[in-house]
């Protein structure tokens, strides 16, 4: 168990949007996965088979399809982002226990995601989350630098004067944690089955391993 007063030198608390701040299984962004194929499909003229072996590819190859879609065909974020993120948001709704435990964080909390600002907002009106944090740091930010790159978080740091000595950066996906850790930042993995990177050789940036981000953080700040 972790109490805050392990943590009391945290300041600033960073946390992931996407099968993070919501239940990875409310399936969300498996209709945002299936935008992404369309989109490649249409854009390409290919089947589907290959658009989703060209989706996988360029995640795990650029960090994120659009840096792949950028990087080989001059997509505009723009366009890719509004289609993708066109989804009905009623797989996932508010909890409690989250909103409570976000509130009684002491510091500031962000929001460091590879989507975009207008999909986050959407996504936090709905968890109940609109006033909860002081920022959202979003791939326009990282001038489409996606994490896990290095130099995302060191943006991220930057814009928002966050020391990282003093915070705490929670994802779903642990590759994503490594650089966090290496610029001296607490890491949390949220192990809830929706890692899609290799397996890991090594989990030494990894500080804690939870399964439940509520009750993480009911036992952070009771």
């Amino acid at each position: 168990m972790v109490r805050l007063s392990s943590l009391a030198h945290v300041e600033n608390w960073i946390f992931d949007l996407d099968n993070s701040l919501y239940p990875a299984s409310a399936n969300l962004f498996d209709l945002i996965d299936a935008r992404m194929a369309a989109f490649i499909e249409q854009k390409l003229g290919c089947g589907h088979v290959e658009a989703r072996r060209l989706q996988k590819h360029w995640f795990h190859a650029h960090g994120t399809t659009l840096a792949g879609l950028m990087a080989e065909h001059d997509v505009r974020p723009p366009e890719f982002l509004d289609y993708v993120h066109d989804v009905d948001l009623a797989r996932i709704s508010a909890d409690p226990a989250l909103v409570g435990a976000l509130g009684r964080l002491p510091g500031r909390k962000f929001v460091f995601t590879n989507g975009d600002a207008a999909y986050a907002a959407r996504v936090l009106e709905r968890l109940g989350l609109a006033g909860a944090f002081d920022g959202v740091h979003d791939i326009h930010a990282m001038d489409y630098r996606p994490k896990p790159a290095p130099e995302a978080y060191a943006g991220l740091c930057a814009a928002r004067a966050i020391d990282p000595d003093r915070a705490l950066f929670l994802d779903d996906m642990a590759r994503n944690l490594a650089p966090a850790k290496a610029l001296g930042m607490v890491t949390v993995w949220l192990d809830n089955g929706s890692e899609q990177g290799p397996p890991l050789d090594a989990e030494d940036f990894i500080d804690h391993r939870i399964e439940d981000i509520g009750l993480w953080l009911e036992e952070v700040a009771p």
